[in-house]
């Protein structure tokens, strides 16, 4: 049951947004490739299978781990996956074949009775299983790791893949990466699940899409955007961004209406989240 104040925010919050799963957007799990020690490699071994065959090249992409993820940013651990994907029927792509890249088939073969015998396979055990969303991986994406103390969300650039259950959300939008990093967005997700010892919650799919933001059109949500650019290139500078999230937050609580007692409310219940 909730408090009295509870439900005021509630209210507000769903009030003025929308809900994204009513959004053009697409919320989905990282690639799935069922044995990440064969499909997954460093940096070291890249280079040793481009240097045995260059054209390897053409299926190995970066990769991040939900570890990896910070808010506004992440830490490029120099993995990659191999991407011997099993292609989309419905769009004419076709499987990759594993007879083209020798290198990377004597790799994995190394493996094989752990890839014959693994449930996420596609058209030979080579091959990872179906994902109709393969294409969304060139495309920029808000990525975050699937547990987490609170809110943690970056943009991944086209092309860079991530692993599940590290969810992500196509297309990006630095206005949209914002509000989930607020405080009044982790609070209402917060709400949905349940918290587990220490303070961590899983943060699904089934989860974020329940959160109501407004559109973006009048002036303070694109000064929330203009920010949050401002913030993630600091991000990316290494640079202290507490002035700015702190900055972020209050444009936040203006956008959904919320008092000085139902702001006070929610800060204290998010910082009680990790004691």
């Amino acid at each position: 049951m909730l408090s009295e104040i509870e439900q005021r925010i509630k209210a507000k919050i769903e009030a003025v947004g929308t809900p994204l799963k009513d959004w053009d957007i697409a919320i989905n799990y990282g690639i799935k490739t069922g044995f990440n020690d064969a499909f997954i490699i460093d940096g070291a071994k890249r280079a040793e299978l481009l240097n045995e065959d260059p054209k390897s090249a053409e299926v190995i992409r970066p990769i991040l781990r939900g570890r990896d993820i910070k808010r506004y940013g992440y830490d490029f651990a120099d993995l990659w996956l191999i991407n011997i994907h099993n292609g989309i029927k419905e769009k004419g792509i076709r499987p990759i074949i594993i007879s083209d890249y020798p290198a990377i088939k004597r790799h994995l073969d190394k493996f094989w009775p752990e890839l014959e015998k693994r449930l996420d396979k596609g058209l030979t055990p080579y091959n990872l299983r179906n994902c109709a969303y393969i294409e969304d991986f060139n495309r920029q994406k808000i990525v975050w790791g699937n547990l987490n103390l609170s809110a943690s969300y970056a943009i991944a650039e086209e092309g860079l893949f991530v692993n599940a259950p590290c969810p992500m959300i196509v297309p990006a939008s630095k206005y949209l990466l914002a509000i989930l990093n607020s405080e009044v967005a982790d609070y209402y997700i917060r709400k949905l699940g349940v918290t587990r010892n220490g303070g961590y919650f899983e943060y699904k799919p089934m989860f974020i899409e329940q959160l109501p933001v407004p559109l973006i059109a009048a002036p303070l949500q694109q000064g929330i955007l203009d920010q949050a650019e401002r913030l993630i290139e600091k991000v990316g500078k290494g640079e202290s961004v507490k002035q700015e999230q702190q900055l972020l937050n209050e444009m936040i609580f203006q956008l959904y209406s919320l008092t000085p007692e139902e702001i006070e409310f929610i800060e204290q219940s998010q910082h009680s989240q990790i004691q």
